[in-house]
């Protein structure tokens, strides 16, 4: 177990928000980890993360959470910003086609600078807004399925599916880094320690990782 001040943790996952600006990643992340939301549309500036640590099948998991930081407006963002990553919450704002339409670029950047296993859930964000709906929850769980994304609409602003969200991804992570674990004959804690890139590089069934398992 590994241990950084007063906290401890058996495995630290890098998880990574992607997505056009203004779809909302940062105040999920702040939701999550913070239950904070804010109002202000204001674009994050500089590099920003959080962590929470959550608790998976007895084993603590520390998430650390990077923001795009604003890059996202500038086609800015670096291969240093996915190194080690995961896991990946790739947002759209349902109430802005574009923002959907821009996920298949996303989904292609983060393949090209991350491991092929790597966990990905789609998430339709601003949920709260039915009433501009511009893609339905059966236009972005079929896109999900095509690509073999796990599929889940939230609402920062309600708090709903938030907690839900990252934690699916977390445990479905640390079942990826388990079986890997199981495979090559080493103990599930010797895997994560502190500051270590926990590699996925494991082969994961389309099958389980389904859009279904997770759609509103």
């Amino acid at each position: 177990m590994a241990y950084r001040g007063d906290e401890e943790y058996d495995y630290l996952f890098k998880i990574v928000l992607i997505g056009d600006s203004g779809v909302g990643k940062s105040n999920l992340l702040s939701r999550f980890t913070r239950n904070e939301f804010s109002l202000e549309s204001k674009s994050t500036i500089g590099v920003e993360f959080a962590t929470r640590t959550i608790t998976v099948d007895t084993k603590l998991i520390k998430a650390q959470i990077w923001d795009t930081a604003g890059q996202e407006r500038y086609r800015a963002i670096t291969s240093a910003y996915y190194r080690g990553a995961v896991g990946a919450l790739l947002v759209y704002d349902i109430t802005r086609h574009v923002t959907y339409e821009n996920v298949v670029r996303w989904l292609k950047e983060l393949k090209d600078h991350t491991d092929n296993n790597i966990v990905v859930m789609l998430v339709g964000n601003k949920s709260d807004l039915r009433h501009l709906r511009a893609v339905s929850t059966e236009d972005g769980q079929a896109f999900a399925e095509r690509e073999s994304l796990f599929f889940m609409e939230t609402s920062a602003l309600e708090a709903t599916n938030v907690e839900i969200a990252f934690q699916h991804l977390l445990t479905q992570i640390y079942r990826v880094v388990s079986r890997k674990a199981l495979d090559i004959g080493e103990e599930l804690g010797s895997i994560p320690s502190q500051g270590q890139t926990v590699d996925v590089n494991t082969k994961e069934s389309a099958t389980n990782k389904k859009a279904g398992c997770c759609q509103t």
